[in-house]
């Protein structure tokens, strides 16, 4: 598959007063054609920053630095406010995390809806109408002349969304910026959110962004699965690696704290300690203070991406091949012979136990 979107080395530092933020520190990201990127960090790990700069949103205090970021063959660094703006309008759609602050309260749903279309696309009358009504109910809302004529506070939290959605999607974008669509919404109505993002990218052939917090709501949604911490990725991946192979410690935290249905535990994991302050560079391994298995050049240099297999990168000491032998967690060692049986099913070869990379399966 072909990249539709190529990120390497963004910077964001935002400048308040005399201190500095330096919100995300060296991105690397690529989305592919017709792929489900996850995007995924507790807050403040520079996910949304991340994707805001992508897309142009940054405000005046942000500074942003890249080797590259193209869309297509678009320089985006290169791209003036007018054709951020034609870029917005038409071909990159984005779904706000909270509907009530991307939804203008003063207007009507069908208005809002039928904004770009006006704007970009020169449709009126008759035909606005229709195409509202059309997007209203392909998001899954029923009686479209009715939810047209509604303001925001008029409907509930499920149908805001869809109908943010179904903004995001009039236009027919190539690419979909999901922000944390479902954090506000009962577990029934992130399902149903989650099942109706996952079956308009397959209708319109989109690429997806998917940005969240938790890793349990982009199992069944993801491709690829980027782990963020402290403004870096620390681990990327295909969803299967992420889940049932991960290398990263940050990633085995996220993961156990993710409740299951065969749960034993008394009370949910949670990681210890907070993340760091990031007014000023980190020197080290952003997650050293929080990682059970840091070793002293954690503390002192930042470790490189290790590369697990093609598609599987890791940004962490424990993958150095002259780390010593080590034990994840039980729960980690469970996942990774899931892993090994999936990979032996697939493969007919049976993943090998390898030294390389401190005792981890390679």
């Amino acid at each position: 598959m072909t990249d539709i979107v190529t990120v390497k080395n963004l910077k964001v530092i935002f400048n308040e007063g005399n201190e500095q933020v330096y919100a995300v520190n060296g991105v690397d990201l690529n989305l592919r054609q017709g792929e489900t990127l996850a995007l995924v960090g507790e807050s403040g790990s520079g996910k949304s920053v991340a994707t805001h700069a992508l897309l142009g949103l940054l405000g005046k205090d942000a500074v942003v630095t890249a080797d590259e970021m193209l869309y297509g063959e678009t320089d985006l660094l290169q791209t003036s406010r007018r054709q951020y703006t034609h870029l917005r309008g038409q071909e990159l759609g984005l779904i706000f995390q909270d509907p009530l602050s991307g939804l203008n309260p003063t207007m009507r749903i069908g208005r809002q809806i039928g904004e770009g279309l006006k704007v970009y696309r020169h449709v009126h009358g008759r035909a606005l109408r229709q195409a509202v009504f059309a997007a209203i109910e392909d998001v899954g809302l029923a009686d479209p002349a009715l939810i047209a004529r509604k303001y925001p506070h008029e409907l509930s939290g499920g149908q805001r969304q869809r109908a943010m959605i179904a903004m995001a999607l009039v236009m027919q974008p190539k690419v979909l910026i999901a922000d944390e669509p479902t954090t506000a919404l009962d577990v029934t109505l992130q399902a149903q959110i989650l099942a109706l993002i996952k079956a308009q990218k397959a209708k319109h052939d989109l690429s997806v962004i998917f940005i969240t917090h938790d890793l349990g709501v982009v199992a069944n949604i993801a491709d690829r699965v980027a782990i963020m911490y402290a403004g870096k990725i620390v681990e990327v991946g295909t969803a299967n690696e992420i889940f049932y192979h991960p290398q990263h410690p940050y990633t085995w935290g996220l993961l156990d704290a993710v409740p299951s249905s065969d749960d034993q535990r008394d009370q949910l994991f949670t990681l210890p300690g907070t993340p760091p302050d990031l007014h000023q560079p980190i020197k080290g391994d952003a997650f050293a203070p929080r990682n059970p298995y840091a070793m002293p050049i954690d503390f002192k240099k930042e470790p490189p991406l290790f590369q697990v297999s093609p598609t599987h990168f890791v940004r962490s000491w424990l993958l150095d091949p002259r780390t010593p032998h080590y034990q994840p967690p039980v729960t980690i060692q469970k996942r990774w012979a899931r892993f090994a049986q999936l990979h032996a099913e697939q493969t007919n070869d049976p993943v090998v136990e390898s030294q390389q990379a401190g005792g981890v399966p390679v």
